[in-house]
């Protein structure tokens, strides 16, 4: 299981991966930041983009901050950086 560092930035135009800076992922969610709104679009664009199930992602860090660690079960972190990085 690896854990990655994550900077949400909530209620964009559209759901996407800006960049990677000092080891943490800069994410433009479409959701708001309501009611775990955010949260949930967040977990359900990486699952789309790291091809996994949403059951194997886990916010276990910053549940109501923009800075969260999220756990990513069953790829390591250069699998996880390919995905991301390709857009």
């Amino acid at each position: 299981m690896v854990s990655i560092s994550v900077w949400v930035k909530p209620g964009a135009a559209r759901s996407e991966v800006t960049g990677c800076e000092d080891g943490v992922w800069h994410i433009r969610i479409a959701a708001p930041a309501v009611e775990g709104k955010a949260n949930k679009g967040l977990l359900d664009y990486l699952s789309k983009r790291l091809g996994l199930p949403k059951s194997r992602l886990e916010i276990v860090r910053g549940q109501r901050g923009r800075r969260k660690q999220v756990s990513v079960d069953g790829l390591d972190v250069d699998e996880i950086t390919l995905r991301l990085s390709s857009g």
